[in-house]
């Protein structure tokens, strides 16, 4: 049982609770479908096997109850398939199409497949196949823009089924016959809208609901909105509605003369509100959207949408979140409605609106988790309690729900062009919404995409210091995934544009990031040398932590190449820089790397003694699990030397100490006896000697 009963193409209609849902009509359609998953394709008639699952194309007009059909077909087979249904839309709300990559990464976030951030279509495209390999699953491609993104997104196996919704047929893909809907039959569409407008005026007069089905084609997002007309207006008889429409001019479609019907109805700020909605990120809309859009207050707003909602006009999505949708078939209308009554500079005041009350519940979401700070508290407090979350846990569900909102903000404020500086603030606060919630790596695609967006705007604009960041971050995310050469592009570009800047901050970080890249690649002089110029610009400036980070760098890069005697210099340089900070935890740290190449120089009992000196620069320190590693290094360099003795000792007292430190969860202790570049180093020197 459910108030929402039926799916119109993105449309639904509110229904009697007491009625159990029930599909209309359809049924010569759904019996043809049905065949044609049995139907011996091209391939199985001429020996072969099916290479590639079998795909169903249901073809129709916006509007057309297409969605709902293949909605119902897979309802019917689900059974059948017993690995899950999956479901993508290929079109943006303005008939835009949705890049393939976006599609299959979503696909695989579905299917809980990672996938690297920043990857290409064909990578992508890729790993969808091989996650749907062995699988018997559905794949529904709705609103889908033409053959080239179903193709890229169809599984090799063959015991899959995909259904595919488009308004034309798909040329281009092999042994697929579409079916293609009209409007529905009198009795199904005369029901239709009484399950809309209420069983009585129909019953009291059919001739008038099957006229009144006939003026609607029967398309049954025209009913359901000529079917809420009706609700909300009880003394109007069918009669009345179907005389109007029939007067309406005939030019448009159907539901497109039903809307204007509705729209001219309605009070003015309602009237206002719903062309406004055409604005909506992903035509989905919630009270402050709307609020936003319309200039009106919250509780208003989710008054309004709901008023909506029973008039067929939007349907409510399944979220603990009050959200709402703008049907497809309808958006095209309520754009052309706010291009006619609303002046190219309101549109623009509203995105305008629109964009900074998303800012601004951003900043409370990121807000919420900074309980530390007082300064956060202070600026959380001084916020309307509309745009307060009562816990971060809170922010965390409205940000995860309204996700596919933000992302689209983002993509429309860029793509606009005319509100950068909002734009800019949004990805902004989005950025650090998405880090402070869900970390960065959990959240390093939708990061990927908003630094690319970033990296638009700042070209655009000039903004060579915002340019040089978002190269950055996308050459970070770049070398995370291994792309490591790209990453090399990235940062020589960032450098570029932090010294157009005059960004001196940028400019030593990309240099320490372009030499990284060549350690990474192999090139060890240029590493040195990359990370020899950061080093002069940290020292001009007495940076000294990030000098001291940087002397480790270069002994790194030295110890790779196996120059053992330069590579010692600069770890004792670091830690000499460490003991003026007086931070006793690095400088224990670059002991044990000073101890571990003095060991792959042949100096063990150097390394024995430096090793000792880390030991108590650890202790003093107070970092048990350095000191615990630090003993077991000591305890294989003792060994070596013939004492296993001593080596014994020194490891039983690093098994007491991590048993100490053991966490209650049970989990491993972290490693911490050197930086990221000492593990590599180790790593690459064993292989080496092996």
């Amino acid at each position: 049982m459910t108030d929402q009963a039926v799916d119109t193409d993105g449309v639904r209609v509110t229904g009697d609770a007491a009625v159990p849902d029930r599909f209309l009509g359809r049924t010569r359609e759904l019996k043809e479908l049905r065949a044609d998953i049995e139907r011996a394709g091209l391939d199985t008639l001429s020996g072969r096997k099916a290479p590639r699952a079998r795909v169903l194309l249901i073809a129709g007009r916006p509007g057309s109850g297409r969605t709902t059909l293949a909605a119902e077909l897979v309802r019917q087979v689900a059974d059948r398939y017993p690995d899950g249904v999956l479901r993508t839309r290929l079109s943006e709300p303005d008939g835009t199409p949705v890049p393939v990559e976006r599609a299959a990464r979503e696909l695989l976030d579905a299917l809980q497949v990672p996938a690297p951030a920043g990857a290409a279509e064909d990578e992508l495209t890729e790993a969808l196949r091989a996650a749907l390999t062995g699988r018997r699953a559905v794949l529904v491609l709705d609103d889908a823009a033409d053959a080239e993104q179903v193709d890229a997104l169809l599984p090799d196996s063959p015991d899959s089924l995909v259904v595919a919704v488009s308004e034309g047929p798909l040329t281009g893909i092999s042994d697929v016959r579409p079916c293609t809907l009209g409007g529905l039959d009198t009795k199904s569409a005369v029901e239709l809208l009484s399950r809309a407008a209420g069983s009585v005026r129909v019953t009291v007069d059919p001739r008038a609901a099957e006229g009144l089905a006939e003026q609607c084609q029967g398309q049954p997002a025209a009913l359901v909105v000529a079917g809420g007309w009706l609700a909300v207006r009880p003394q109007a008889a069918v009669a009345d509605l179907a005389k109007q429409l029939h007067t309406e001019t005939d030019e448009g479609t159907p539901v497109g003369r039903a809307v204007q019907l509705v729209h001219a109805a309605l009070p003015a700020p309602a009237a206002r509100t719903l062309r406004l909605l055409s604005l909506a990120p992903a035509g989905l809309a919630d009270p402050h959207i709307a609020s936003a859009l319309a200039g009106c207050s919250v509780s208003s707003a989710r008054t309004t949408l709901d008023d909506f909602a029973s008039l067929g006009l939007l349907h409510r999505v399944s979220s603990p979140l009050p959200q709402y949708e703008v049907p497809g078939c309808l958006h095209p209308l309520l754009r052309g409605l706010a291009e006619v009554h609303e002046r190219p500079a309101e549109l623009q005041l509203a995105r305008a609106r629109m964009l900074e009350r998303t800012v601004r519940l951003l900043q409370s979401c990121r807000a919420i988790t900074e309980t530390d700070s007082p300064r956060a508290r202070e600026k959380l407090l001084g916020m309307p309690r509309s745009l307060r979350f009562p816990h971060p846990r809170a922010a965390a569900d409205w940000l995860r729900l309204t996700r596919p909102a933000l992302l689209a903000s983002a993509r429309v404020a860029v793509g606009d062009g005319e509100l950068d500086t909002l734009a800019r603030r949004l990805m902004s606060q989005l950025v650090r919404a998405m880090v402070a919630h869900f970390g960065t790596q959990a959240a390093a695609s939708d990061l990927y995409g908003l630094h690319a967006l970033v990296l638009d705007v700042a070209e655009r604009r000039g903004l060579n210091r915002e340019k040089a960041a978002a190269l950055l971050n996308l050459g970070d995310l770049d070398a995370r995934t291994g792309r490591t050469a790209g990453a090399l592009g990235r940062y020589r570009a960032a450098l570029d544009a932090a010294r157009a800047a005059r960004d001196p901050y940028a400019t030593c970080r990309a240099m320490e990031s372009v030499g990284g890249a060549h350690l990474e690649l192999g090139d060890y002089d240029r590493a040195c040398d990359w990370f020899g110029r950061a080093l002069t610009e940290r020292l001009a400036r007495d940076e000294r932590a990030e000098s001291a980070r940087l002397y480790g760098r270069i002994g790194a890069a030295h110890t790779y190449a196996g120059r053992y005697g330069e590579a010692q210099r600069n770890w004792r340089a670091a830690v000499a820089w460490y003991r003026k900070n007086g931070d006793l935890a690095a400088q224990a740290r670059s002991l044990s790397e000073l101890a571990r190449v003095q060991e792959y120089a042949g100096r063990p009992e150097d390394s024995l003694r430096t090793c000792r000196e880390a030991v108590e620069g650890a202790r003093r320190a107070q970092d048990t699990r350095l000191q615990a590693a630090l003993h077991l290094r000591l305890a294989d360099t003792l060994e070596r030397l013939g004492d296993p003795a001593s080596a014994a000792v020194h490891r039983g007292v690093a098994e007491r100490m991590l048993g100490d430190e053991a966490p209650q969860d049970g989990s491993a202790p972290e490693q911490t006896a050197g930086t990221y570049e000492s593990a590599e180093v180790a790593s690459k020197f064993d292989a080496k000697e092996g």
